[in-house]
């Protein structure tokens, strides 16, 4: 679509609202799919990291980097969209993300030691933020009443299907090609939705000349408050925290860093993001719910492929077919939560969907060193099913009320906070499964002390099994007391999961006090972008 021009040499959009249906749900359509890809690449890698450290002989410590670079990139980008929205239009914003999306996808597939898979995994990160909170702002905009319920659901369900995929279709990909075509396969589709982007999506205006008036303090101020944290919940676990002085410098930049951001926000200007969609209380508490979902999303996504790794043994593509259950349950949740959203007050769907995620943890809290498929089948399920009754509710309580730049602030406050849970998520879990290893080793040891004479004699009844294969008496022995160490490890380690996943259900329980204080937003008619320049 040719874009006008105006008088004063700016281009003009046709108000989103009187386009065809049949472009709105193309434009819609397009965008979708977009953040989907984002979305995906954060949790790709995750069943797949052991390949990958091979193929870069990178270190353990390191590793982890390829998600958290990608994170941390992320967390900058979301809420800065908002402001290059304004300034490049949704159109050029979108289609210059997919298309770096592509490029750095590329890049990273051509990786050639870890430290460059790092570098190109934050470009990956920064250029694919841009295109999630565009969506949400694009759909509240364009739609209108009926159809407008639609936006909740199907974008809840991207954004959490897309990152609970990403075990699964990296663990294929990996077992069956290689693990640099989980970079790869993000070619054909970048370049389409790049094209079709800069063909159809032309829905708001451009205003140049907000790059002029750039306020380069808070965008850095941001940058490092946001980058800062995630280096200290990434790295805080592995270097005991406050006593590294390097996570202490981290802190300490990171918290001045939020502090002049705060001032920006309020006295600049021309600030980077706007804070003044959080003066609406019911936004406020959506925003909370959406750190909260963040949190168990992310961390449960997380949790369930290590626990297969490490206490089953199981590889990429087993890992993958195990976690792909919960996209199942999203799907069908989907459907029944975009009818019953316009029917059922949002905070009893919210109350609905935060217990029945609670459940579901607790019944993963079951989990023992045996658990696979079959007995991962119903929490998985469950999960899947009542995530998006937390997700629909939440996102229609947080972006209803709000129209024009301001619906683009929201929407990029309102990411920040799910993708913030999921850092914080995963650090924290981490943090809370070495603990609980220790902690369970620990009184193993304890155990195995008090009843010494039964574990001397299990032990020996090993070595004696051992016996045939050894003629060596002390490497016997010696076999045996590994053997015994591997299971006093494995059962520990399963007993911390288990302990980990109960805390995650209390944290969902404890936030069901905030459900009654929400107030239900009443739904304001869009507001075209074109309207605000």
């Amino acid at each position: 679509m040719a874009s006008a021009t105006s008088a004063n040499g700016i281009d003009t959009a046709p108000r989103p609202t009187e386009l065809p249906l049949s472009r709105k749900y193309l434009i819609f359509g397009i965008l979708a799919f977009g953040q989907f890809m984002a979305l995906l690449d954060i949790q790709i890698v995750a069943a797949s990291l052991n390949d990958i450290q091979s193929g870069l002989s990178a270190g353990p410590d390191e590793i982890s980097w390829v998600q958290t670079a990608y994170l941390m990139a992320e967390l900058v980008m979301i809420p800065f969209s908002a402001f290059l929205a304004q300034a490049m239009s949704t159109r050029w914003l979108f289609a210059m993300s997919a298309g770096l999306f592509t490029l750095s996808s590329i890049a990273c597939g051509c990786a050639w030691n870890i430290e460059s898979m790092i570098a190109f995994r934050a470009i990956q990160g920064f250029v694919g933020g841009a295109m999630v909170p565009s969506v949400f702002a694009v759909g509240f905009t364009i739609f209108e009443g009926k159809q407008r319920a639609l936006i909740p659901a199907i974008l809840g369900m991207v954004s959490v299907l897309a990152p609970t995929m990403g075990p699964t279709v990296g663990g294929i990909i990996t077992d069956s090609i290689g693990w640099r075509w989980i970079f790869f396969i993000n070619i054909a589709p970048g370049i389409v939705v790049t094209a079709l982007t800069i063909h159809f999506v032309h829905v708001d205006t451009a205003d140049t000349s907000m790059f002029r008036r750039i306020d380069w303090s808070h965008l850095i101020a941001m940058a490092v408050a946001l980058a800062g944290l995630e280096y200290v919940l990434e790295e805080g676990p592995r270097k005991d925290w406050f006593g590294d002085p390097q996570i202490v410098m981290a802190a300490w930049f990171s918290f001045v860093g939020f502090c002049l951001f705060l001032e920006r926000s309020f006295f600049s200007k021309n600030p980077i993001v706007r804070v003044t969609p959080f003066r609406n209380p019911t936004f406020a508490f959506a925003c909370v719910f959406n750190l909260v979902i963040g949190f168990g999303i992310y961390a449960s996504t997380y949790l369930v492929p290590v626990f297969l790794g490490r206490v089953r043994g199981f590889n990429s593509l087993q890992i993958g077919t195990t976690v792909f259950v919960v996209g199942l349950g999203q799907l069908v949740s989907t459907v029944i939560v975009a009818r019953a959203s316009n029917h059922v007050d949002r905070r009893i769907l919210i109350g609905i969907g935060l217990s029945g995620f609670a459940a579901s943890l607790w019944l993963t809290s079951e989990v023992a060193s045996n658990w696979g498929f079959g007995q991962l089948l119903v929490p998985q399920l469950a999960r899947g099913l009542f995530v998006m009754l937390c997700i629909v509710p939440s996102v229609n309580m947080a972006l209803s009320a709000f129209q024009g730049p301001e619906l683009r602030s929201a929407s990029g406050l309102f990411n920040l906070m799910r993708n913030l849970g999921g850092a914080i998520g995963i650090a924290t879990v981490n943090t809370w499964l070495g603990d609980n290893t220790r902690i369970q080793t620990l009184r193993f040891g304890e155990a195995l002390a008090a009843n010494g004479r039964n574990a001397q004699d299990a032990i020996s009844s090993i070595a004696g099994r051992f016996a045939a294969v050894t003629p060596d008496p002390d490497h016997a022995m010696l076999m045996a007391q590994a053997t015994i160490g591997r299971l006093v490890n494995r059962e520990a380690l399963t007993i911390a999961f288990d302990d980990v996943f109960r805390l995650m259900a209390w944290m969902f329980i404890a936030a069901l006090v905030m459900v009654p204080f929400c107030k239900v937003p009443k739904n304001a008619a869009p507001v075209s972008p074109a309207d605000v320049h």
